[in-house]
């Protein structure tokens, strides 16, 4: 489960609802007419197999009758037959004015409770007394747990090595208790839907071990575990022993249930499997974040240097058809510098040329210096 609570949060709304309906109608009949008591007739079911029927009548509205029905913690020897007297008592301990145990239970129920909200103190103490009533289902559970440990000296040698008892309060997340001399040791099979799960788990327990056989947390009861069952579980069910998460066993000697160590000792172990849920759900979320981070940090690097790389080939064209237009604009000037240089030089060829003129010259070039004229061969007849 996500979450244990001790009091139930919507069978805590419902009281409210009819204890303030029947507060706010004795304040309306001092003045004026009091409204119309209102029957309530409601089936209420929670995680855990957990069922809560209120029912309250018009004809008696400050009574409020509560059955409850709840798997019994354990399976085994112990309990069968139904509450046992220390839970009963641990029950009506929660109010002896307010709360009455109703005998026998409604039919389908293991307990009906009457209530009498005309007893109840107004002001704030009215909000605690609801609360304390609203985790009934949790008190029957852990008193059930109470009773175990609380007889974690009273093992007889004679009798052997006790079998080991089933707890459920969730059919898919059962633990064990077995009795051992001078201590109860506590076995949880892990499961997980997620390989990733399993991992993080896997990692957590080892961690939780190497923390718990350290001397600042020598007094707390010694954590151990296992991919495989512990010998005290042979014999069990297939299924029930068929884990991907291993085993997680705790050793609750004496001086764990002293006191006042009993309640958080009961607590702890109700609530291991909604621990370590949490604990998962949170490592993955972290997980997830770092790496969400990482990539958007490697995605801002990749853009970046991307935008860099378009910067460098953009000056590089920039430069490079600079470097273009000079090598053009100095061909063209090369260009035209040589076509003047010819002009010129032609020009004064043809200065030293035509510059002296000498009288018969002209005869002397036609004579000897006129190429050669050849006859041919075959003659040419001219058509008329």
């Amino acid at each position: 489960m996500a979450s244990f609570e001790r009091a139930s949060p919507a069978l805590k709304e419902i009281l409210l609802r009819i204890y303030r309906n029947h507060s706010h109608n004795q304040c309306c009949s001092c003045h004026y007419s009091a409204e119309k008591p209102i029957e309530v007739d409601h089936h209420l079911y929670e995680f855990g197999s957990v069922e809560y029927h209120i029912k309250s009548s018009a004809s008696a509205p400050q009574l409020t009758y509560l059955s409850i029905s709840t798997p019994l913690l354990t399976q085994g020897v112990l309990l069968s037959y139904g509450l046992s007297p220390y839970t009963t008592q641990m029950v009506r301990e929660i109010s002896t004015d307010v709360l009455e145990i109703v005998e026998p239970a409604t039919e389908g129920y293991q307990l009906t409770l009457r209530l009498d909200f005309s007893k109840i103190p107004r002001g704030k103490d009215s909000l605690k007394v609801i609360t304390e009533v609203s985790s009934v289902q949790s008190i029957i559970l852990s008193s059930q747990l109470k009773e175990m440990l609380q007889s974690v000296n009273s093992w007889d040698a004679s009798q052997g090595m006790y079998k080991p008892i089933k707890l459920v309060y969730h059919p898919r997340e059962p633990f064990y208790v077995i009795r051992q001399p001078h201590k109860i040791v506590a076995v949880f099979p892990m499961r997980f839907k997620d390989y990733s799960d399993v991992i993080i788990a896997t990692s957590f327990f080892q961690e939780l071990m190497d923390v718990g056989s350290s001397e600042k947390w020598a007094k707390a009861p010694p954590c151990n575990w296992s991919p495989i069952p512990p010998a005290e579980l042979r014999g069990e069910p297939l299924e029930d022993l068929s884990t991907n998460g291993g085993f997680v066993s705790f050793d609750i000697s004496s001086r764990h249930v002293e006191g006042k160590r009993l309640d958080k000792t009961v607590w702890s172990l109700l609530n291991f499997y909604a621990y370590v849920k949490h604990h998962v759900k949170c490592t993955r979320g972290f997980i997830q974040r770092r790496m969400r981070r990482r990539l958007e940090s490697l995605v801002e690097v990749l853009q970046n240097s991307s935008l860099e790389d378009d910067r460098h080939i953009r000056k590089f064209q920039e430069n490079a058809g600079w470097q273009y237009m000079k090598k053009l604009v100095k061909l063209s000037s090369k260009s035209k510098i040589l076509k003047r240089s010819c002009r010129d030089f032609t020009r004064k060829i043809m200065r030293i040329r035509f510059r002296i003129k000498i009288h018969g010259f002209g005869r002397f070039r036609r004579r000897w210096l006129t190429m050669l004229k050849f006859s041919s061969s075959k003659g040419y007849t001219k058509l008329e």
